[in-house]
């Protein structure tokens, strides 16, 4: 399964100024280390790359379509240069008065990611309005909230503040800070391997504190694998069903080969 990052545009990637509409080249700021570290991201970590913005009324007299466009393209092109290439883009145009499906914090221009093929629960919603923070939690997600204490969305949220509280993995407005965090949390595998002989599951956490949660049916087994947990400060999951009224050896050797390939 595909996991992402639903990123925000406006406040998060470039820079959102008074007034709160770009429409101007003269208003375009990147946001600092944002081609350095979402760049990182890209080349380092196992996310696919999604842009989710609200843009009220685009389109009308209120944020003209011929301002919009091409600072928005210049934005993706120059993120494009960096080797940031969003995989879609999504815009809504509504105003929060319609309360549209479509809209942030709501998912209607997301349904294709409610399938078998992406992983929500380990996906992420990077931006700086507590409607960012309601989408995570309307996906089943977690949210990365760039606080720059502009309380920003504040009044569109459909839920108490407090409520979003447990969705906020990260509160930074730093994107190497955000880059550090989504690398650490890479470094939790898990996996699953089943043969005619054993059936197996692993997770494992690097950056753990060497808690574990052992049982392959051989307690001196259990031992030595709990102590590579131990000693590595590393949290370490096995659980084995093997064949031990035919061979120990198929229970050892297939949960070695389990644990090879989740540190791979």
């Amino acid at each position: 399964m595909k996991k992402v990052l639903f990123i925000d545009r406006d406040g998060t990637l470039i820079k959102e100024p008074a007034d709160e509409q770009v429409d101007s080249f003269e208003k375009l700021v990147f946001y600092p280390k944002v081609f350095q570290f979402l760049g990182k991201i890209c080349k380092e970590l196992d996310f696919e790359i999604i842009m989710v913005t609200n843009q009220d009324g685009l389109g009308t007299p209120d944020n003209p379509s011929e301002k919009f466009w091409p600072i928005h393209n210049f934005v993706l092109s120059t993120f494009k240069n960096e080797g940031i290439d969003f995989k879609e883009v999504y815009i809504d145009e509504t105003y929060a008065k319609d309360n549209a499906p479509t809209r942030k914090p709501n998912t209607g221009l997301l349904t294709k990611f409610f399938s078998d093929d992406y992983d929500l629960e380990n996906s992420f919603v990077i931006g700086d309005r507590l409607t960012d923070i309601e989408l995570a939690k309307n996906l089943g997600s977690k949210g990365i909230f760039i606080n720059d204490e502009t309380h920003l969305g504040t009044d569109e949220i459909t839920v108490k503040r407090d409520a979003l509280d447990p969705y906020i993995a990260l509160e930074s407005n730093d994107w190497e800070a955000i880059y550090n965090f989504l690398k650490l949390e890479d470094r939790v595998q898990e996996i699953t391997r089943n043969t005619n002989e054993t059936q197996i599951y692993i997770k494992l956490n690097l950056d753990g504190a060497g808690k574990n949660d052992i049982d392959t049916g051989l307690s001196f087994f259990d031992h030595m694998l709990d102590q590579i947990g131990r000693h590595g400060a590393m949290d370490l999951t096995v659980k084995v069903d093997g064949d031990l009224n035919v061979d120990e050896h198929h229970t050892i050797e297939d949960t070695m080969i389990a644990l090879g390939g989740v540190i791979q």
